[in-house]
């Protein structure tokens, strides 16, 4: 077993909360589509990831209709469903993750293929192969907290909720005290991929960090480069990169030197 893994399980801590103990800036979060660019890419694509620097790797389960997601990850998700990529054939290629894979990892998806599948079969599923925390930008408030959260909780899972610059102060607290790993602050209501007005996101970004979340916080939709990931370094606790992965991935074959390249343009 990996050092890190047995000295967090004597601690009872999870991947994330022993990651943002020991670096709480400039954390990379890297979304990929399972399933993308082929079929049996999810494995490799996520140990490049984790090879050339990413600190999380957030691991997108292919939907036909996702709300939050650009131009880019909805048709890299269509691959994926085109490829035969489905949750059963996902938990099959993460059986054994975690002899390669020491990162964190994160599922992000949507509810309607979940429920599919069974929600707390889903939960334990994610727990024995190695998972460590949910993103669901469809799973509403109330519901996590009247019927899914307690399957989300039982099985370990860090559970990490999306704020916008339109969530209320009173919202923000909740979901601050209902997340746990980190938060996902979105840098505009829009979908991922999308350029940005960064003097307002950064008007946004200096509100939260003022605000004394107990939860870290990380930035998406809209980092695509050195220059974006840095401007939002200045106030959170790092970013997420989807969108411009994703672009770069399906410019080549060579999934390695792809993602080589790619992470050195944004950390050297």
């Amino acid at each position: 077993m990996f050092v890190n893994d047995v000295a967090r399980k004597i601690k009872n801590m999870s991947r994330l909360s022993e990651l943002f103990k020991q670096k709480n800036e400039r954390v990379l979060n890297v979304y990929c589509t399972a399933g993308f660019p082929h079929l049996n890419s999810t494995l490799e694509v996520m140990a490049s990831l984790q090879k050339n620097g990413a600190n999380i790797i957030e691991l997108g389960m292919p939907y036909s209709d996702p709300l939050a997601d650009g131009e880019v990850i909805q048709s890299s998700s269509l691959v994926a469903l085109e490829n035969g990529m489905t949750i059963e054939v996902l938990f099959e290629q993460l059986a054994n993750m975690r002899k390669t894979i020491h990162i964190p990892v994160i599922l992000m998806g949507y509810m309607n293929p979940i429920l599919q599948y069974g929600f707390e079969r889903f939960c334990k599923a994610a727990k024995e192969v190695g998972v460590d925390g949910l993103i669901l930008p469809d799973l509403p408030l109330f519901e996590f907290e009247t019927i899914y959260g307690a399957a989300i909780n039982e099985n370990g899972l860090d559970f990490i909720f999306l704020v916008t610059p339109e969530t209320s102060e009173e919202r923000l607290k909740k979901l601050d005290n209902l997340s746990s790993g980190f938060l996902y602050a979105v840098s505009s209501s829009a979908t991922t991929g999308k350029d940005k007005d960064f003097s307002k996101v950064a008007l946004y970004l200096k509100k939260l960090k003022a605000f004394g979340l107990k939860n870290p916080f990380l930035v998406g939709f809209g980092i695509k480069d050195k220059e974006s990931f840095n401007a939002v370094n200045e106030y959170a606790n790092g970013a997420i990169i989807g969108s411009a992965y994703i672009k770069a991935l399906s410019s080549g074959s060579d999934v390695n030197a792809i993602t080589k390249t790619f992470l050195e343009s944004i950390l050297k």
